[in-house]
């Protein structure tokens, strides 16, 4: 038999997914069988849909043998800690922004599954005693994702309120992200781009359809040109909608696509990518999470009602407009 009580951090969730998430091993019919069986919350018996109320309870008439055989892929975590190589660039007792580095994956994936940025902070969050691994079912974890070489903001959630916070603020289009990057070609004044994206899952890349097409899923992207560089446009993006590769493919679609981008540079641009490539050695996409402002805060985040929190430009998006900038003085040099 086990008894523990709810906190704060694993309140507010039924039941079942509770018992899903505290016994991840256990086959779905093992879990609600045991709710049937073996589980009293405040000394009774309740059905799946129960929502758990910090305070209550919980009591397993489980071998603890059982308890470990099931539970052992969230709560022993003996694997060694990674290597931390992020920035911190917020931090409050709800909340962590964290500047992910270029090349890092935000969650693991089937090739690598311990190194990656959620690891790390939770890393940081246990050396730092902002969370404590003992915790029944709540991990801390990021609110959004960047692909592996796209740099700049993630938000994570240090508790189960603001998490739940992060994640309703961000649906309801209360918080703004903008990216900075460089395209081909001069963006000459701000654009609204709209449409709607398909992906394709064989090739891992996305489709741009008409606003009006009925497939796919609708979006929006706000580009505003910053300065030209040379050949070249210094952009900042706000994206309205967050999608899969929506900044690449919407600006490629219309004729500015994200230097070093591959998969969506076509023509002319992808001659030019390989010349950057061979100059620069830029050989993926240059896309920085540069801004995070804060609409609208709920809950717990109420308080950042306003907040814009930035992100600095990395070395190496630094290193290509000095680059990109010589490369225009001297070209100007000798037309003269």
């Amino acid at each position: 038999m086990k008894q523990f009580e709810i906190n704060s951090n694993d309140a507010g969730r039924r039941l079942d997914k509770f018992m899903r998430r505290y016994l991840p091993k256990a086959t779905l019919s093992t879990i609600y069988k045991i709710i049937r069986k073996d589980v009293k919350v405040n000394g009774k018996r309740e059905g799946n849909n129960y929502m758990l109320a910090e305070g209550d309870v919980l009591t397993l008439y489980i071998s603890d043998g059982l308890i470990e055989e099931w539970s052992a892929a969230t709560r022993n975590d003996n694997r060694p800690k990674v290597r931390r190589n992020f920035k911190i660039v917020y931090e409050d007792e709800d909340i962590l922004v964290a500047d992910k580095p270029f090349g890092l994956l935000t969650h693991g994936d089937q090739r690598e599954k311990k190194n990656h940025l959620a690891n790390q902070v939770k890393d940081y969050l246990i050396e730092t005693g902002a969370y404590n691994p003992r915790e029944k079912v709540f991990t801390p974890a990021p609110a959004n994702r960047l692909d592996r070489n796209t740099t700049g903001a993630v938000l994570f959630g240090k508790n189960s309120a603001s998490l739940k916070a992060l994640g309703e603020m961000i649906r309801e289009d209360k918080v703004d992200k903008f990216y900075m990057t460089i395209v081909y070609g001069h963006l000459e004044k701000e654009i609204d781009i709209k449409g709607r994206l398909i992906k394709d899952q064989n090739t891992n890349t996305v489709k741009i359809l008409d606003a009006g097409d009925s497939r796919g899923r609708e979006i929006e992207t706000i580009a505003r040109p910053v300065r030209k560089i040379g050949d070249f446009t210094l952009v900042e993006i706000r994206l309205v909608t967050g999608r899969t590769h929506q900044i690449r493919a919407h600006m490629a679609s219309v004729g500015h696509p994200v230097i070093g981008d591959v998969k969506y540079a076509r023509g002319r641009a992808a001659d030019v990518n390989r010349r950057l490539k061979q100059r620069f050695g830029l050989s993926t996409q240059l896309l920085h999470s540069c801004r995070t402002t804060f609409k609208e805060g709920v809950g717990p985040l109420e308080r950042l009602t306003g907040q814009s929190i930035k992100v600095d430009l990395p070395e190496e998006f630094e290193r290509i407009i000095n680059g990109l900038e010589l490369v225009a003085r001297r070209k100007g040099a000798n037309n003269e």
